[in-house]
Formats: C-alpha cells, structure tokens, sequence
C-alpha cells in the first residue's frame, strides 16, 4: 500500500493534455513531489512531512498549475518562478474568493520548495500574496508587545538541555540519545562541546536580532559576520546585500542584542558547520535559512511561550511587522522606514495603525 492512496497522481483533466510518454514523466514527477511533501515538506532539517490531507487538497492546485502552464506553452515537468509569479498574477483576476487564491499561492510554494531541497532550485518569492482579511491594509497578523517579550524569552529555552554535569546515569543517557537525534550522528559521538552548543547563542541571537531589526526571511539568509558592529550595537548592511532597495542600512540594536550577538560570534568560530562561509547564521544541517525553516522556528517558539495560532497566521513577517507597528508607535514613521529599510515611505503607511491594546486602553480612559 503507498503512502500516497487517496491522491490521484494523473487526473483526467491533466490526461487529456499529455501523451503516453509525457504522462509517466509528469506521473513520476509528482509522485516523487508529494511522498516528499509528506516526509519531509514542512521542515526538511527535521524530517517532518506536512499532513495527509493538507498535501491532498494542495496536489490538487498544483495538477492546476501545471494545466495553466500547458495551456500557455505546451507541456513541461519543470516550472519556473516565472511560471509561478505569471500564474499567481492569472489566479488575481478570477472571480474566486481571496481564500482560494491564497490556497493556489500556498500549493505553488509547496511545489517550489520540493525543487529548492530536491532540484537544487533557488527559494521562490512570490510576487503577490493575497490577504483573506477583507482588503484592510493593517498588517494582518504581527505580534503585541507581550508576545514580543514572550518570544525573546522562549528563544532562551529553545532547543536548550540541562548543565551537562547536572545529569547523570539514565537521565544523562536520555539527553544524549535526543541530542544524537537531534545532530543526527551516533550517541557514542555525542561530545561535551555539542552538549555546550545545544545551550549556546545561535537561536537567541538571530531571534533577538530580528525582533529589533525585523529582518526579512531573504536578510537571515544573506546575513553575514561583516553586517556586525558590536560596539555600537548596529547591523551595517551593505546595499548589495539588502532587499528590495539599492541603499546601505545601519540598522540599531537593543544594547542586549548586541550583547548575545557578541556571545554567539565568539562561539561560532568553534562550530563547524562554520568552518567555510561567512554567513551569520545556518540550519542545524548547514544549509541557508529560508522562509520555510524560519516559519517552522517561529511556530515552535509560538508553542513555547504559549502563544495561541488558532485563528491566525503567524509567520516570520509576523515579527517585522511587529517591529514596524511599534516602532511607528514609538517614534514615527520615518524611523520605522529607517528601521525596516523600506525604500519608499508609502510601503511604511500600513505600520501607521494604533495597536490593538492602545485603542482598548483609551476605551477603558472613557468610562
């Protein structure tokens, strides 16, 4: 019995437009997609596949994607992020509900983040995203300032085991079997030195840098040593290295940013997966950051601080437009352009909103 019974890997629409030979190409292609959505497509450091049903529902868009791609030029197993920006811009002109266009968007992302682990493709940024909160232009989902300080906090505990001589016998046997998981390497390998970086900076630090900075996903990824100016508790970020602007950044850091950020700095030069690049920051496997590893560190540190999600979608941007928000409450809007390193005023606009625990203060000033 497959994993993959219940999904139709060669529908009858998508039959109609291939031949026999092209029919085992796309048949093998999306079979090897999907098993690899449901082993590995929610987080591939892990090994943890998205659910059964969630992959189902999403094969379905993507055998829609594929048709639309047909349709314009014939048959290919092989879609381009010019493909998936061109469809997403033909999914905005339907007549269909922003939930469903946020669905194919989701199911296009899905696809393209099996060839980035499996092809060796670039991460995808998709030119559009749609809101499913009724048009405001309020970003739709960031953090209070309660959640803020919660997530700075869980960043402390995340990932973090006991002293290493605190435990001993079974229960020190325990943590290294968890820990040899965790690094996959056998538990006889397991050192005292992966025991101290397991509790060490790495985590805290990108955390709590972006909490201040609101680093974008694709600014983790390019992050290196030379943007870090610990003494003056800036990040220096040259135009060629930031996003979406051609301008160089000095971005301001809390005075205890900075302070982890020096810890984690004289720690990484004795971690290997260092050893041959200048990045600021890597997954435990040694590979770049992206949107997906970051949005799965964000859940996982959500749980940890108690942070409900129901109802919500808590990503990485979730933490920029927190900073946004707050800073444009603290200061104005100029310093939050300054801070968030938006090249245009008007994109800074949507952060001119009273947060949600200021409007409910001033209603309780009314009585």
């Amino acid at each position: 019995m497959s994993d993959l019974d219940g999904i139709r890997l060669v529908t009858e629409p998508s039959e109609s437009y291939l031949n026999k030979r092209q029919k085992v190409d796309y048949r093998n292609q999306r079979e090897d997609c999907l098993s690899w959505l449901l082993h590995f497509g929610k987080n591939p450091d892990e090994a943890e596949g998205y659910a059964f049903t969630t992959v189902k529902c999403r094969s379905q868009r993507m055998d829609q994607f594929y048709r639309w791609i047909w349709e314009q030029e014939g048959y290919t197993g092989t879609p381009t992020h010019e493909h998936g920006d061109a469809w997403l811009r033909h999914v905005a002109k339907q007549d269909k509900s922003n939930a469903h266009k946020s669905n194919c968007r989701k199911a296009a992302m899905m696809l393209f983040k099996w060839r980035q682990h499996e092809h060796g493709m670039d991460e995808w940024d998709p030119a559009l995203q749609f809101s499913t909160n009724d048009g405001t232009t309020n970003p739709r989902d960031y953090l209070t300032l309660a959640e803020r300080s919660a997530i700075r906090e869980a960043a402390l505990e995340y990932g973090s085991l006991p002293g290493y001589t605190v435990v001993t016998g079974a229960d020190r046997d325990q943590w290294l079997a968890y820990l040899a998981q965790r690094l996959e390497k056998s538990k006889e390998d397991v050192t005292r030195e992966d025991w101290e970086q397991a509790n060490g900076w790495e985590i805290p630090s990108l955390v709590w840098v972006s909490l201040d900075a609101g680093l974008r996903p694709i600014e983790v990824k390019r992050a290196t040593r030379s943007w870090v100016d610990v003494p003056n508790a800036v990040l220096r970020i040259p135009k060629e290295e930031s996003s979406k602007n051609t301008d160089n950044w000095i971005v301001g850091l809390q005075d205890r940013t900075a302070d982890v950020l020096d810890r984690w700095l004289e720690q990484r030069d004795v971690v290997d997966r260092y050893d041959d690049t200048e990045k600021l920051w890597l997954t435990q496997r040694g590979n770049e950051h992206g949107s997906h590893s970051l949005s799965y560190l964000i859940s996982k540190l959500c749980d940890i601080a108690g942070i409900s999600t129901e109802d919500r979608s808590v990503t990485w941007y979730s933490i920029r437009h927190s900073t946004g928000t707050y800073m444009t409450r603290e200061e104005d809007l100029a310093a939050a352009q300054a801070q968030l390193r938006h090249k245009s005023p008007e994109t800074t606009m949507k952060y001119d909103q009273t947060p949600v625990e200021d409007r409910r203060n001033a209603l309780n000033r009314m009585e």
